[in-house]
Order: structure tokens, then C-alpha cells, then sequence
């Protein structure tokens, strides 16, 4: 049976003549035609629920295995530069202890007012009053201020500000004020804080 047959007999047939209940008595042209639709159905049908969920599965696959090459590269530059990453630690370490040797040590602090009072003296500064204040706990180390009061001139302020930047120990000043005294002489109120390290104990 040609193709063209097939199709004659198509035209000639009344569709309302076919008895669904009784398929076996259809004409052949019309079991094939319904074998090819039923055949496309089941792949349309395969497709939507099959393929198309694999599909999705494969796509978030995808993205998985993006990701993971991106962390896998992270992970090889850091294993490349470990050596590196290791001897800058041990330089850090080595700059954190030298800094740390430069906070006084709560035995240190009257000979660190020493030292502020004889660089102040030195450069020709009169001191009325240095008193400790109240120490302020940071999170690694302890800050300590110290109310300074003194008069002098302009030269002699400057050169305390300069000795005290030259102390072994780590200084730093706040808080400048200066007023005109009834001599002539500049009056100083300053605030110099020192710091010592609280340790692992948090002390």
C-alpha cells in the first residue's frame, strides 16, 4: 500500500464511523495514523516529564561543578603560596612582639613618668602637676592616661613634644591645650597615654 492510497482512503472515511471500543476493526490507514499520534504523544509526554526535569538536574550540575572549580583554584593558589603566607606570618609575629616590647610593663610606669618628667624638665619646661588617670581596657591592650600641667615658652613646649616622640617606650600625647600665663610663659595642658599589652589572660 502506497502513500497515495493511504490518503485516498483517509478522504473517504467518516471519522465518526470509528468505534473506540473496537480498534481492531478500524481501517489500517487509520491504525497508523493513530499509531504515528499516539507515538508522538508519548514522546511529548516523555519529554515534558522526563527530559525536561533531567535538563533542569543538569543545569544545577553545571553550576555545582562551576563552583566547585572556582573553590578547588582558590584552594590550589593558597596551597601554592603557603610557604609565603607562613614567613609573612612569622614576620607579623616578629613586628607584633618588637611593638610589644615597647609597651611598659605596669613595674615600668613610675620609671616612664620619670622619663616624661625629665624630658620635660630638660627642655626647659616648669611641671605643676602629673597625675596618673584611669586606665581603659581595649580589646589587647590597657591604655593608661597621664594629666600632664606645666608652663614654658613655645621652644620649650616644642622640645618636650619632640623628646617625648623619642622615649623608648610608645607615648603618644592628646588633648593640647595652651593658654598665655600672666609672665609671658605659655601654660600646657596635655594628655599623654601609654599602653601596655593585657596578655592571653586578659590582665
Amino acid at each position: 500500500m502506497d502513500l497515495t492510497s493511504i490518503i485516498d482512503k483517509l478522504r473517504e472515511f467518516d471519522i465518526n464511523d470509528l468505534d473506540v471500543n473496537n480498534v481492531g476493526i478500524w481501517p489500517a490507514p487509520i491504525k497508523v495514523v493513530a499509531g504515528l499520534l499516539l507515538f508522538c504523544l508519548v514522546i511529548a509526554g516523555g519529554y515534558w516529564f522526563y527530559y525536561q526535569d533531567m535538563q533542569k538536574q543538569y543545569e544545577t550540575l553545571q553550576k555545582k561543578e562551576l563552583n566547585l572549580k572556582g573553590s578547588y583554584e582558590n584552594k590550589a593558589k593558597k596551597a601554592a603560596n603557603l610557604n609565603a603566607y607562613k614567613k609573612q606570618m612569622n614576620e607579623m609575629e616578629a613586628s607584633f612582639g618588637a611593638l610589644l616590647e615597647q609597651l611598659p610593663k605596669d613595674t615600668e610606669v613610675p620609671g616612664l613618668l620619670e622619663d616624661i618628667t625629665r624630658t620635660g624638665s630638660g627642655a626647659g619646661l616648669d611641671f605643676n602637676s602629673i597625675r596618673l588617670g584611669a586606665e581603659k581596657t581595649q580589646e589587647f591592650y590597657v591604655e593608661l592616661p597621664i594629666q600632664i600641667q606645666a608652663r614654658g615658652t613655645y621652644h620649650d613646649i616644642g622640645g618636650f613634644v619632640s623628646g617625648v616622640a623619642n622615649l623608648p617606650r610608645i607615648v603618644t600625647l592628646h588633648d593640647f591645650k595652651i593658654s598665655p600665663a600672666n609672665d609671658g610663659a605659655l601654660n600646657l595642658s596635655i594628655t599623654a597615654k601609654t599602653y601596655r599589652y593585657k596578655g592571653r589572660g586578659g590582665k
